[in-house]
């Protein structure tokens, strides 16, 4: 597919040239869309919104205790709803939107308030948010109840972002491919620390997540939401 969109005829007239441009700009669109996961957001219109399954290391059924000690803070110390930072920079808001993501206390808010403020952090223009991906990656009601009543809380450290390579090269290829929805791919990688009753420093794991971050010129950053695999 790629070599038919990239073949060049040096013979042809200057309307297949035009077209062989205009395929060339659409071939480079979908590799820096599917590339750093972006499609599910850039092909779909209001009335389709995605519901694409997302899955991450750092799905439900893994937020339990790990063996390792951690700096997790005292057990009488509560968290606060995650507030979204006014930037406009994709780097900084994906590194503060994945602790948001990777921090949880269940002593202090239930799992219904806990999901409306990640809501918070999505972007306004439907055709691009995914609040799905976001509900996938907290603790369902039931298990939510159930870790409260051990006093389990998260706490997240936030180690780098980047921007992936593949998206990077593409960009680089085709800049004007970005002006559609000006949403960019940012890897995130830190660690989750998790701690409960008898136990504030419980235990840490390492956390890595691809998020769809939009920022247009115009209005601070937003997230669109998770990617379904990590991009490097």
């Amino acid at each position: 597919m790629q070599n038919r969109f990239l073949a060049h005829d040096s013979g042809r007239g200057r309307a297949s040239r035009v077209r062989s441009r205009a395929l060339l700009a659409t071939m480079v669109l979908l590799v820096l869309v599917a590339v750093a996961g972006l499609v599910a957001y850039l092909t779909r219109d209001d009335r389709s919104p995605s519901k694409v399954p997302v899955a991450t290391p750092s799905s439900p059924s893994r937020l339990t205790p790990a063996a390792s000690p951690s700096g997790t803070p005292p057990t009488g110390h509560r968290g606060a709803l995650p507030v979204p930072p006014v930037t406009h920079d994709p780097i900084v808001f994906g590194k503060a939107a994945a602790a948001a993501l990777w921090s949880y206390d269940t002593r202090a808010y239930p799992q219904p308030q806990f999901v409306a403020a990640l809501h918070g952090w999505l972007t306004k223009e439907s055709a691009y948010a995914d609040p799905a991906s976001v509900d996938a990656l907290v603790p369902s009601a039931a298990l939510w109840q159930e870790m409260a009543g051990n006093g389990q809380f998260a706490t997240a450290n936030v180690a780098e972002g980047h921007f992936p390579a593949a998206f990077t090269q593409a960009l680089q290829a085709n800049p004007g491919a970005l002006t559609t929805a000006y949403i960019y791919a940012v890897t995130v990688s830190g660690t989750q620390s998790i701690g409960w009753y008898g136990s504030p420093a419980g235990g840490s794991e390492g956390r890595t997540a691809t998020l769809a971050v939009q920022c247009r010129p115009s209005h601070p950053c937003a997230l669109a939401g998770v990617l379904p695999a990590v991009a490097p």
